[in-house]
């Protein structure tokens, strides 16, 4: 019997593939949201709202440097 060679179009590997795609996708969208509405609380002299975007966007980035 011949072993195959693990296809990168198997479907166990493309799932995995569009799961990493996705969540990358998902993320940078996360983070560019949050750039947009903290520079708009800048713009509006929001503290309460630049503060609690700001520690949301250092959990989403903190958590990402853990991965």
């Amino acid at each position: 019997m011949e072993k195959q060679k693990p296809s990168i179009l198997n479907p166990s590997m493309l799932s995995l593939l569009a799961e990493m795609v996705l969540d990358e996708a998902i993320y940078k969208y996360r983070i560019e949201s949050l750039y947009k509405r903290i520079d708009e609380a800048l713009e509006n002299k929001d503290e309460a709202s630049f503060n609690q975007l700001t520690t949301e966007l250092k959990q989403i980035q903190a958590s990402r440097s853990v991965l």
